[in-house]
């Protein structure tokens, strides 16, 4: 398995936990306001929290993946 596929495979789990970590947090959220909880652990913030480092390391992964095609073109 290559690099390339290895950093999209987890670029594309990271993109995918992210947006799941934000589905929980709303539904805590709503949960919530009718006085109940879902998750004991992690507060709806908390996880909104998660999927924000989550989402922050798939751009850093994206600007890695452009940046390196940009120097493949140059001649």
């Amino acid at each position: 398995m290559s690099l390339e596929k290895l950093i999209s495979m987890v670029s594309r789990f990271f993109f995918l936990g992210a947006f799941v970590l934000l589905g929980l947090a709303l539904i805590e959220k709503l949960a919530n306001v009718a006085n109940y909880t879902i998750l004991q652990q992690y507060r709806g913030g908390r996880l909104l929290d998660f999927a924000v480092v989550l989402l922050i390391f798939v751009i850093a992964m994206q600007l890695r993946q452009m940046k390196e095609d940009l120097r493949g073109r140059k001649p």
